[in-house]
């Protein structure tokens, strides 16, 4: 019985073996993860077509194999009964005696007769990684000093031993390729250019502040700021549709639905799941799939389906403490919003001076697509959205 590479998608051939979760030898039940692959949009675990064994693993970890490639061969669970007594009678004879064999002391410092180094001579050969019998005494009655290793260092041509690598090479993963290619390609591809603006967050903290429970008690999850985010960005998209826009060949696709992506970091690096027709989902349908899906994120267990479709994409680096970026398109799409890290600054209201919960917004687009005009109108109005919270609620 084999073990194949299912089919993942239209567009992928290949993946990765990133992780045998069972070795050869192993048994295990019908449905149960045996390997898990990486392909360049997502990590999928293989499950058993049914209880036996491994026999052999044919793709070691790292090694890339086709979709329908053979992973490893399997002993269904009939061919491993059968062999039990075979495995008995094997058990039953009497193990070989294996030659002993006699390990050869090496001398160093901790062997050495410890009456013979003081501590603080002791400290600085382990420091060095030298070896005390390889150091010359000075002294008659044959006890190292500091002197003797200082001058054993000074002229010895041999340095000392590092204790760790100076460099590590480390293949890339399927997904840490596939984005620096992407990110490579929209930025030859299109005219990146980004513009900034600041929000006043005090509202919304005021109206998480006051609604927080009822929340939780309604929906069962946390009021975040992100439904507030993606209700202002399909407000602003709906009055904006060139930033809902891709260029295909030599037309523009103005799309009607709104499907907002958002990036969240793994392990394994930057994914971009998407809310799919976030327009018809209230706050509540927003947090609830945004929990579901960054879960799904960090466990590996994203599908194509999650991943495809996306429209436009907000990216928080505020998350890690990020105070301004530029973020990069996510190509075919025509515009990114990068949030950020909320600090309390000075500001004038009215003539005054006043402090507020202050995020600036980072809006980069593709200007061959959308005009100066249009980019700065779109983030004005996701600022006003956001500072007027009423408006995103009740739509006026």
């Amino acid at each position: 019985m084999e073990l194949i590479v299912p089919t993942l998608g239209e567009s992928i051939t290949e993946a990765t073996v990133s992780k045998w979760l069972k070795k050869v030898g192993d048994s295990f039940e019908a449905d149960e993860p045996l390997v898990e692959i990486e392909t360049d949009k997502i990590t999928v675990e293989v499950p058993a077509p049914s209880a036996g064994s491994i026999s052999e693993i044919k793709v070691e970890e790292g090694a890339d194999v086709n979709i329908g490639g053979v992973l490893a061969l399997l002993d269904d669970k009939k061919s491993t009964n059968g062999s039990a007594s075979t495995e008995k009678l094997q058990t039953k004879e009497a193990p070989k005696k294996e030659p002993k064999v006699e390990k050869e002391i090496i001398p160093s410092s901790t062997n050495q007769d410890n009456a013979k180094l003081s501590p603080s001579v002791k400290k600085l050969i382990d420091e060095n990684n030298l070896r005390a019998d390889s150091i010359s005494p000075s002294r008659s009655d044959g006890r190292l000093t500091k002197e003797d290793v200082f001058n054993f260092i000074k002229n010895s041509t041999a340095k000392p031993t590092p204790s760790k690598e100076r460099e590590e090479v480390v293949k890339m993963s399927k997904i840490r390729k596939t984005i620096a290619t992407r990110l490579k390609e929209s930025q030859n591809t299109a005219a990146i250019l980004t513009t900034f603006n600041e929000v006043d967050m005090s509202e919304i903290m005021k109206v998480r502040e006051s609604k927080k429970e009822d929340f939780m008690e309604r929906y069962n999850v946390k009021l975040g700021f992100m439904s507030f985010f993606v209700k202002a960005v399909v407000s602003s998209l709906q009055e904006f549709p060139a930033v809902n826009a891709e260029i295909r060949d030599e037309n523009i696709i103005y799309k009607n639905h709104f499907d907002i992506g958002i990036a969240v970091g793994t392990e394994k690096g930057l994914v971009v799941p998407v809310l799919k027709d976030a327009d018809t989902m209230t706050f509540g349908d927003i947090e609830q799939n945004i929990v579901k899906l960054s879960t799904k994120a960090k466990e590996g267990s994203l599908t194509m389906d999650d991943l495809t479709g996306g429209t436009f994409t907000i990216s928080n680096g505020g998350v890690y403490g990020s105070m301004l970026s530029t973020p990069i398109i996510n190509r075919p799409q025509s515009g990114i919003l990068g949030m950020h890290n909320i600090q309390k600054r000075a500001v004038v209201v009215d003539d005054e001076i006043v402090i507020r919960p202050m995020m600036y917004l980072a809006f980069s687009y593709d200007h061959r697509i959308i005009d100066g005009k249009e980019s700065v109108g779109f983030l004005v109005s996701i600022k006003n959205l956001l500072e007027n919270p009423s408006k995103l609620i009740l739509g006026v």
